[in-house]
Parts: structure tokens; C-alpha cells; sequence
């Protein structure tokens, strides 16, 4: 049997666009004792070792190198060691803080994950706080440091195009994760999840939970995210699948629709004072493309004390988010677990580094198009969460504790939904 396939395993059973596979030489290392703003699984207590690095790949090549073969060899094995003789640098470079995902799930699942696959791989990590020049300069940083592989989640999904190019003229290989980096020939792979379903099953959901209230000819606002990061613009085309054609059968009314730079809640929050001004309070749900601005939906049409709130979406299912969703503040969040996607990023990275083949059936033939190319791609399936499921969805994916979740301030609505 090829020995590539023992190394790709389904991850926590969501379904892949194909099979992934693990490669980790070990068992994986227990997660560390969780923070109560973190996900369950944390940070490795230690940093990958800064060993010396191999030379820069200058292309991607199907055959095997010696020490591949023997990481491959050792592949699937349990308790069987990493090389010791595998050593290099793959870069991080993750987009912002104001979403809590990165720091708290994104980073330390991939540095976890790579600690397992490679003990003497160096991460060159950096976030760039919504600053695409800097991001850009991040890049160049790393490249110059002797990256040997870039795994970028752009803060604008064009201007990264530039990096992209950079990187390819250094015979760098790049992965898009996350978010697709347009318009470059230099991506080697994207790692996200469906995003146009995303938004699909966000607008879905609200216009379920209004027919259940029922509303008819219910008044929405639209809070969609960034106009520079691409994954914005596909959640809004999933959204407007849904709505658009109930618009147009007189059995919906988008009032206002909004864009939010660098997805900002507080921009959020200006833009929902907006519209209830504009509408007189009158709303009857708010699409709102992430938790973040759903918080400040929320916030704001707290202030203008609506009572009860309308349905509000969101997605990340982020800590508070969830709390939310429990106290009835929120209607629901989409979650997509983010350490399938993380290990999935970490397991390709290292695969590029050692040139190793990648098995056709981790992406299963699909692609993504950049505008310039066709992206090999890899693309999981996200989750609706209600209050109804959040036991079954990130409590049981361990994603956040029950402990993490029931607070003082939540503990009436955890008894009443099960979470004790």
C-alpha cells in the first residue's frame, strides 16, 4: 500500500472535500490545561526547536527525498519518533486580533500540530493586525529569514497577490489558508471551508427562525465583513443566494446592508445606530457576518433598547458568541473547527518542506480559482449552531467546556439547556 495514505485520517469527523491524513510520528501530545477566553485545546507548552534548515525548496516536487522517505516510513506508526534529521522554517502569518480565533485556536493548533509532525521545525510567526503593508512586510521578513514554505491568511486577499509572487520567485511555496490569496500564480494550495455555504446556512437559518416567529415580509440588516478579505465577499454571495430570491417574491426586505472595514464591532455597532435611526427601531432580524460584528449589532440595538432582541447571526463560535446564543441574545453562530483546518495547514507545510507527494485524495480534485489559477483546495463543511446543538457541536468537539461557558452570568441558561 502507498505509504502516503496512512498519513491522511478524517479529522474529527467532519467531511472533508477528501480523506486528510495525519503524519504525526507520535501520539499526539495531551492538550494543556485550557484558559477561560481560550479553546479547550491550547498552545503546546513548548515551541517547536530552531534546528538548522534545510536549503529553500525551489520547486514543488512529486518525488520523494531520502528523508521524506523515512518520515513516511515512520508515518502511522504509534509512539514511533520524528526524524531527528528533518529540520526547517515554515511561516505563520495570520491576518488580525480582533477576531479571537487566530490567537487562541489557529496559531497554537498549528504550532502543536508541527511540533508533532517535525520536533526540529522552526514557526516564523507573525499577525498583522489588519495592516495589509505590513503583513507584506512580514512576508518579506520571513523570506528573508529563510522561510522555506509561507502559510499566509491575508489581510487583503488582493494586495497578497504580491507576496505570493515573491515567494514563487524564491521558489517558496505558499498555502492560502483560510482566505484565498487572488489574482498569483505562486499559491500552491487554499485550506478553508465553503465559504459561499457559510453564508448560505447563515441567511438560511434566519429566514427558518423568522417563519418560525412569523414574520411576514420581515425587515432584515445586512452587516457583512470586510471589503478586502475574500472570504467577506463569499459569505455575502452564499447570504444573497438565499435572500435574493425572496426579495424578489415580495416575502423579505433587505433595509439596510452594510460593509465593515477590518470587521470591526465597534464599525458594526455604528452601522447598526444606523439603520435602527434610519428604520425607526423597526427590525425584525440582522444578518451579521461574523460574531464579532454581531456583537456589536447587538450591542447597539441594546442601547436603543429593543426588547426582545431580533434574531441575530454570526460565525466563528467564538466563546462569547455562545453565550450568547444561551442567554438568547443571539439566534445562532457557524461553527467551523478550526483544528481540522489548522492540522490540515500544519500536515501540507510540512509535506512542502520535505517535497513529499501529497495524496490526490486530500483535495479529491477540487479547486478553488484565484482569478489566475486553479488552487488545489481543501474544503471542510461548516456547522449551524443553535442554542439547541451547542452540546452536541462545540462542547462535544471539546471546542469550548462546559466550564468555559457557564460563567455566573449564564448558569441559568446552561441548566435549562443541559450543560452542567
Amino acid at each position: 500500500m502507498n505509504r502516503n495514505l496512512y498519513r491522511w485520517n478524517p479529522l474529527l469527523g467532519l467531511a472533508l472535500a477528501g480523506a486528510m491524513v495525519l503524519a504525526g510520528c507520535t501520539q499526539p501530545a495531551a492538550a494543556p490545561t485550557a484558559s477561560p477566553t481560550s479553546p479547550a485545546a491550547a498552545a503546546p507548552t513548548a515551541q517547536a526547536t530552531v534546528a538548522t534548515t534545510a536549503s529553500t525548496t525551489t520547486t514543488r516536487q512529486a518525488t520523494t527525498t531520502g528523508a521524506t522517505q523515512t518520515s513516511a516510513a515512520t508515518t502511522g506508526q504509534t509512539g514511533a519518533a520524528a526524524p531527528s534529521n528533518i529540520s526547517g522554517k515554515i511561516a505563520l502569518l495570520l491576518p488580525e486580533t480582533k477576531t479571537t480565533r487566530y490567537e487562541t485556536a489557529d496559531r497554537p493548533y498549528f504550532e502543536q500540530k508541527l511540533k508533532q509532525l517535525c520536533p526540529n521545525c522552526q514557526v516564523l510567526y507573525s499577525n498583522a493586525n489588519q495592516d495589509a503593508s505590513a503583513q507584506l512586510s512580514q512576508v518579506e521578513a520571513a523570506l528573508a529569514n529563510g522561510a522555506q514554505v509561507l502559510v499566509l491568511d491575508p489581510v487583503d486577499s488582493a494586495a497578497a497577490a504580491t507576496a505570493a509572487d515573491k515567494a514563487k520567485a524564491q521558489g517558496v511555496p505558499v498555502i492560502a489558508y483560510d482566505r484565498l490569496i487572488l489574482n498569483s500564480s505562486g499559491v500552491n494550495y487554499y485550506i478553508s471551508f465553503d465559504n459561499v455555504r457559510v453564508g448560505a446556512l447563515q441567511a438560511q437559518s434566519l429566514v427558518d427562525r423568522l417563519n418560525q416567529l412569523g414574520k411576514t415580509n420581515p425587515r432584515i440588516v445586512m452587516i457583512n465583513g470586510s471589503p478586502t478579505d475574500n472570504n467577506a465577499k463569499l459569505f455575502k454571495q452564499g447570504a444573497h443566494s438565499v435572500f435574493d430570491p425572496l426579495v424578489q417574491q415580495g416575502k423579505l426586505t433587505i433595509a439596510k446592508e452594510y460593509d465593515t472595514p477590518d470587521w470591526s464591532p465597534d464599525q458594526a455597532q455604528n452601522e447598526m445606530q444606523q439603520a435602527l435611526t434610519a428604520l425607526g427601531n423597526k427590525v425584525d432580524g440582522v444578518y451579521a457576518a461574523n460574531d464579532g460584528t454581531a456583537g456589536g449589532a447587538i450591542a447597539a440595538m441594546t442601547a436603543a433598547g429593543l426588547a426582545p432582541l431580533p434574531p441575530v447571526t454570526g460565525q466563528d463560535a467564538e466563546l462569547a458568541a455562545i453565550q450568547r446564543i444561551l442567554n438568547g441574545q443571539q439566534y445562532m453562530t457557524v461553527y467551523k473547527a478550526i483544528r481540522p483546518e489548522a492540522d490540515a495547514a500544519a500536515q501540507l507545510a510540512f509535506d512542502l518542506l520535505t517535497k513529499t507527494t501529497v495524496p490526490q485524495s486530500v483535495t479529491n480534485g477540487k479547486t478553488t480559482n484565484n482569478g489566475k489559477i486553479d488552487v488545489p483546495s481543501v474544503l471542510l463543511t461548516p456547522v449551524a449552531v443553535t442554542k439547541d446543538n451547542v452540546k452536541s457541536t462545540v462542547v462535544a468537539d471539546n471546542f469550548w467546556t462546559v466550564q468555559q461557558i457557564c460563567t455566573s452570568d449564564v448558569a441559568a441558561a446552561c441548566k435549562a439547556a443541559g450543560l452542567q
